[in-house]
């Protein structure tokens, strides 16, 4: 690549698999340039992590009963060898959500279950329960936003293990009541400039059209598009053959994660996922940084990533947005509201 590219855009190398800067970007969207103010937040480049809370699953918990019978009885038989295997194969983050804000990270990846016999509380899920519950990790979400009143939250909250009716109910008004006059409703096309003039900075995606349409500051759920494959090759094949068949209208991801199977598990059996996407990242970077923001066809939107915190993923998604220096004005904020969708491909 040669040195005279444009401003903002990262040179992505295999160095580039490496802690990011001390500081991070806790206030990046506050810092973009004013021509990109009234682009569509889905026309923007916002990095988000893959499955946010399972930086604290809890190897006590019960497994889901969503898991496949063949593990579920194995894990009656042999608790201690199942247990620590979910737990080095379920944990893509390591760090709390105000971190990962402070990363840079725009959108989290909130998947909810109760467990069989745990009360009224929720919590989040990846194989296994977390310790910390939905409401301590929204409360410590909503202390940061405070902190940070020009940066914007996309929530998605989806999976749903085992909620009744009235567990959602009380969810939704939880939520409702926590963020109160930080939602963004639908109804409206969000740019930084319209969040920023009336005060809001959480949009939440909820996957239950049931919920959606008695609730009008919820959003639809956004579709999440993974490869489930442990190959870099297959997920950058995968995500490039999505984007340019069927690229949404409004927010969508595009999954980086790489995802085990149990071939894969059995044959690297001094493995997790972390040292699984360690060895896989580099060409993924690659991939990202050669990205380009916006409504167009191969345009990405939303890029999430496990373990946010050990490489230059936050840099290199949020400098995307530079590439629409120049062009941002046709891309100017319409007043279309957001069409009714469904979340589909779930990592």
């Amino acid at each position: 690549m040669s040195d005279d590219c444009e401003p903002g855009v990262v040179l992505v190398k295999e160095l580039e698999v490496q802690p990011p800067p001390l500081g991070g970007h806790a206030d990046w969207m506050s810092r973009l340039p004013e021509e990109l103010l009234d682009v569509p937040l889905w026309n923007l480049a916002i990095p988000g992590s893959h499955d946010s809370m399972s930086f604290c699953l809890d190897m006590s918990s019960p497994l889901l009963r969503s898991e496949s019978l063949l593990l579920r009885l194995t894990d009656r038989l042999f608790p201690c060898w199942t247990r620590p295997c979910i737990y080095r194969w379920s944990t893509t983050q390591q760090s709390v959500l105000r971190d990962q804000c402070d990363l840079g990270i725009r959108f989290l990846d909130l998947r909810i279950a109760k467990k069989p016999k745990g009360g009224q509380d929720l919590f989040f899920a990846h194989g296994i329960y977390t310790l910390l519950t939905v409401k301590e990790a929204m409360d410590e979400l909503d202390m940061w936003l405070e902190a940070h009143p020009k940066e914007i939250v996309i929530i998605s909250c989806s999976h749903f293990e085992c909620l009744t009716n009235e567990d959602h109910q009380d969810l939704v008004e939880f939520i409702i009541s926590l963020f109160n006059k930080k939602l963004f409703p639908p109804k409206d096309v969000p740019t930084l400039r319209s969040c920023w003039s009336r005060g809001r900075q959480v949009i939440v995606a909820y996957d239950n059209q049931q919920m959606v349409q008695q609730h009008p500051e919820l959003w639809t759920g956004i579709p999440y598009w993974y490869a489930n494959s442990p190959d870099p090759k297959k997920v950058i094949d995968y995500l490039e053959a999505m984007k340019h068949r069927d690229r949404p209208d409004h927010f969508y991801v595009c999954g980086l994660n790489l995802t085990e199977d149990a071939r894969y598990i059995i044959l690297h059996p001094l493995q997790n996922l972390k040292t699984m996407t360690m060895e896989g990242l580099s060409p993924l970077l690659r991939w990202t940084g050669e990205q380009r923001p916006g409504p167009g066809e191969g345009g990405v939107n939303i890029l999430c990533c496990d373990f946010v915190g050990v490489s230059q993923f936050c840099s290199i998604v949020i400098d995307l947005n530079y590439k629409l220096l120049g062009g941002a004005s046709t891309l100017a904020a319409s007043t279309v509201p957001q069409t009714p969708g469904t979340s589909t491909d779930f990592a």
